[in-house]
């Protein structure tokens, strides 16, 4: 049995390497030019490659991607460049030095010498870390970075440059990369402004072997300082509700906000904060306020944490997009500006709940002939800069709803169909429950839920209200018909 799936197993890995063997005749990449946008809690990589096919009818290019960078990368969107619709990708395996191969269906097969360019975009989540680790009250901060230097690829390469972009001039350090005189005679690292450049390398063969590798793949690391609090979300947990009888749509978040910038070192000094806010000295590892983007047309917001209300907080609300009809833009939104009950320090954590309604009509719709709603439910708000390491969305549809389904923007780690039961509640509601992981700025997207609710259902509430009341005059009938006064026994 074990000899038969020995066999099985080389069988398929002599297959695989086989299609490989050719596909790897089929193009050349001009060029790579990689551009790695410095952040705090999450960092953007734009990875273009210039394409040559060797081969007519070339219509699969396949991209190597390094374990340490997959391991940090939460999102990815693969289109040719200038053109809006990302193209289909699929899992071409592991190989044997760890990284993965990802395979890209062109949108037309290439005739020899025919050329095409990919932009690889990836948001990378945890990729930074505090350098130093812990920092006083009135000292700077700065972040440390690593990566791989050379992008893997399974074709030959005919130069290759990487760019590092900081957003404050100040590079505190950074890496000179060793053993790379075979592909280039000058300088392999150079600095200019916030910008540090890794290249050009030039006749890179195919680098995702174990042999290359082994030899030339080094792992580079840049400090450089930032002026913004690196933020997290730890835990998120987004309530939605959808009723009917209001026609309105309730949000409500519970937020664990935390401050990965470096640990506090020493004590804080509340007077010492006061005067550097005054004379507007506020050092970039503290977090006094931020701003979130809610929808348009919100009403009756409220925030506050485990203590209680927090007044501190500025709503500017944006008129519906219904009223404003063809006058509405996408870019409209309601402003919120939050400060916390105290400023956030390095390795600090913040509970606070916000919700908010808004009316049922804005992102819902009816089809009257296959009597279906249709609901838009934002997976996520926005906190500028910041990843939501777990989320949890629960979706509360009308009591009675059926034949229900959903489409979600991308996969969840899990979901699952529950009964949530509330007041004046019969047989309870159904919920979806969607678990998410490592959600950025490009994952603010919704989710879209289908289903019916039959007149039965609608009447459901009204017949449950009439019957405990009807049932609460016919008990008050009774009990007042009860003689309870205590008799004296006549002697």
């Amino acid at each position: 049995m074990q000899q038969c799936w020995r066999a099985r197993t080389l069988l398929l890995l002599a297959s695989v390497l086989s299609a490989l063997s050719t596909s790897l005749q089929s193009f050349e990449n001009s060029g790579i030019v990689r551009t790695i946008d410095l952040g705090g809690s999450l960092v953007h990589v734009t990875t273009t490659y210039a394409v040559r096919a060797l081969d007519d009818k070339a219509d699969t290019y396949s991209i190597a991607v390094a374990k340490e960078e997959l391991v940090k990368t939460s999102w990815i969107e693969i289109k040719v460049k200038g053109q809006p619709k990302p193209l289909t990708v699929s899992y071409g395996g592991g190989l044997e030095n760890g990284a993965h191969l990802l395979n890209i269906a062109l949108p037309k097969p290439l005739a020899a010498n025919g050329t095409v360019n990919i932009v690889v975009e990836t948001v990378q989540t945890h990729a930074t870390r505090p350098w130093p680790e812990r920092a006083a009250q009135d000292e700077s901060q700065s972040l440390k970075y690593e990566y791989q230097l050379f992008v893997l690829s399974p074709y030959k390469t005919v130069v290759q440059r990487t760019k590092l972009k900081s957003t404050n001039p100040s590079i505190i350090s950074y890496t000179t990369p060793e053993n790379v005189q075979d592909f280039t005679l000058e300088n392999p690292v150079a600095k200019s402004g916030a910008t540090v450049t890794y290249g050009p390398y030039r006749n890179i063969p195919e680098s995702f072997t174990v042999d290359f590798t082994s030899k030339y793949q080094q792992t580079i690391a840049i400090n450089y300082a930032y002026d913004f609090p690196v933020i997290e979300v730890t835990k998120l947990t987004r309530g939605v509700e959808i009723s009917h009888w209001a026609a309105n749509l309730n949000v409500q978040d519970e937020v664990v906000l935390h401050n990965a910038g470096p640990e506090l070192k020493g004590h804080f000094s509340r007077l010492q904060h006061q005067t550097q806010a005054y004379f507007s000295r506020a050092v970039a590892h503290v977090l006094s306020s931020f701003t979130l983007h809610l929808p348009a047309g919100i009403r009756n917001a409220y925030y506050h944490d485990l203590i209680g209300n927090v007044s501190t907080s500025h709503l500017r609300t944006a008129p519906s997009p219904r009223k404003l009809g063809s006058q509405a833009t996408q870019s409209q939104y309601s402003v919120l500006e939050l400060k916390p009950r105290y400023p956030l320090m390095g390795g600090w954590n913040y509970t606070y709940t916000l919700g908010w309604d808004s009316p049922l009509e804005d992102s819902a719709k009816y089809d009257v002939t296959s009597g279906r709603h249709t609901v838009e439910v934002p997976v996520m708000t926005e906190i500028p800069g910041a990843v939501i390491e777990d989320a949890e969305v629960k979706i509360i549809l009308p009591e009675g709803a059926i034949d229900v389904e959903y489409a979600v923007p991308y996969p969840a780690v899990s979901s699952e169909v529950t009964t949530h039961i509330t007041y004046l509640d019969t047989v309870g509601r159904p919920a979806i429950v969607f678990k998410y992981q490592n959600l950025t700025n490009r994952h603010v997207k919704s989710i879209y839920v289908s289903y019916k609710v039959p007149l039965s259902a609608h009447l459901r509430k009204p017949a449950a209200v009439a019957t405990v009341l009807l049932g609460l005059f016919g008990f008050s009938l009774i009990v007042r018909r009860i003689d309870l006064t205590i008799h004296k026994k006549r002697a």
